[in-house]
């Protein structure tokens, strides 16, 4: 069964750019700031044509 672009959205390189119009590097670098170093999460609802959202949750910093 083939990924949905939502399921594969934050590898490196990925994107649904033509060629020459995008590195697919964005989401991926955004994850790792976000999710990897400061334990955040980063959560997709996505409506294929329609939309997508993106919510960002920071753990507070003592």
């Amino acid at each position: 069964m083939a990924l949905s672009p939502s399921e594969k959205m934050f590898n490196p390189f990925f994107t649904t750019k033509p060629a020459r119009q995008g590195a697919g590097l964005g989401l991926s670098i955004s994850y790792n700031i976000i999710v990897q170093q400061p334990r955040g999460e980063i959560k997709v609802e996505t409506e294929e044509g329609q939309f997508t959202k993106f919510v960002i949750s920071l753990p507070r910093s003592s």
